[in-house]
């Protein structure tokens, strides 16, 4: 891949070679994805349980007080509720996710091409339709577990919802409970929400992140050329940068954080409303759960259009450290997985 910007003398940036879904060894792009991603999982998932706990809280608290209560009342085991249903989640998950994003974005970037569209504008194309069907394929196996994580996240706090107080064993208790109670329709509770929650926002996402990550190489071929001509360099030839393994991992990572920020921005009452749903029992002492059109009224009773906010600092923090972690440890497999070290050259 190269990217050119210009000024008085042409600037080119040579990046490694793009790995596409057949240039991949299968088994062992799985096999290293889910030892990667497991890490990767438990190195966030605090932040993900501080966002549960303020999504459905019925007060506004701080990040900070947040963490400081969970630790002080359940200790920092309380940070890691229901982890292990979650990790055993995001393999299947991840697997499917990875499956759908390489095929479809190799079958459709080869179709635009093929159209005649600009390769900037073709990529970007790509990258939002394999985004788009990898989050659909991905729900499928993530909706029941994070139904299920959800519910031991929040259980026995007082900020959560009385269904939500009922006590879980853990994750086959839960999902035993669940399937009694409320059916095959009860795991997947709030999948309508999360498809229009992550559909779009992983399409926006990959994306921006394409546009975003030309944007960057294009300062930087810009700026090698300004420093070319400003030290007398060969102001005709132009400039050849080739940059090294830490540059082209540090400028997918902020490519990556300022994608991941803003999709959190655009989606965090979807993903607000999601979570208030999947927390929630199904019917009980006569009682129907909350639909989506009352979750959203008791919201706005409880806070206005702020309450949809709540938990906006750490999902903003989780999606950006976790699309930074995500796409250079991506990018790193696949380098890891490819069946021959030449195409790396």
């Amino acid at each position: 891949m190269s990217l050119g910007a210009e000024e008085d003398s042409a600037s080119e940036i040579h990046l490694p070679a793009d790995i596409d879904w057949q240039m991949l060894d299968k088994s062992k792009f799985f096999f290293l994805g889910a030892a990667l991603f497991s890490g990767v999982s438990a190195t966030l998932y605090p932040v993900v349980v501080l966002k549960t706990r303020q999504q459905i809280s019925q007060a506004q608290l701080s990040c900070i007080k947040t963490a400081f209560a969970i630790v002080r009342h359940e200790g920092l085991r309380g940070l890691y509720r229901g982890f292990g249903t979650s990790l055993m989640g995001t393999i299947p998950a991840r697997a499917l996710y990875m499956t759908a994003l390489e095929v479809t974005k190799s079958n459709v970037g080869t179709a635009t091409v093929r159209l005649g569209l600009p390769e900037p504008t073709a990529a970007a194309v790509a990258n939002a339709a394999a985004g788009l069907s990898a989050a659909m394929a991905a729900q499928l196996v993530w909706t029941p577990v994070d139904v299920i994580s959800q519910r031991l996240m929040v259980q026995g706090t007082g900020s959560a919802p009385a269904a939500a107080n009922c006590k879980y064993s853990g994750g086959i208790d839960a999902f035993r409970k669940i399937l009694v109670s409320d059916g095959l329709r009860g795991l997947y509770r709030g999948f309508g929400m999360s498809i229009l929650t992550y559909a779009p926002s992983n399409a926006v996402w990959w994306a921006s992140y394409s546009v975003t990550q030309r944007l960057v190489w294009g300062g930087i071929g810009y700026y090698s050329c300004r420093k070319e001509v400003e030290y007398g360099g060969g102001r005709s030839g132009g400039v050849v940068y080739r940059p090294d393994s830490k540059t082209v991992a540090a400028v997918q990572g902020v490519s990556a954080a300022m994608a991941g920020g803003v999709s959190a921005l655009i989606t965090m009452p979807l993903d607000t409303i999601k979570t208030r749903l999947q927390v929630l029992e199904g019917e009980e002492n006569g009682r129907r759960a909350p639909t989506v059109g009352q979750t959203v009224r008791n919201l706005l009773k409880e806070g206005g259009w702020v309450a949809c906010y709540r938990g906006l600092g750490p999902r903003w923090a989780s999606m950006s450290m976790s699309a930074t972690t995500m796409i250079t440890t991506y990018e790193f497999l696949k380098r890891l997985s490819a069946k021959s070290q030449e195409t790396l050259a």
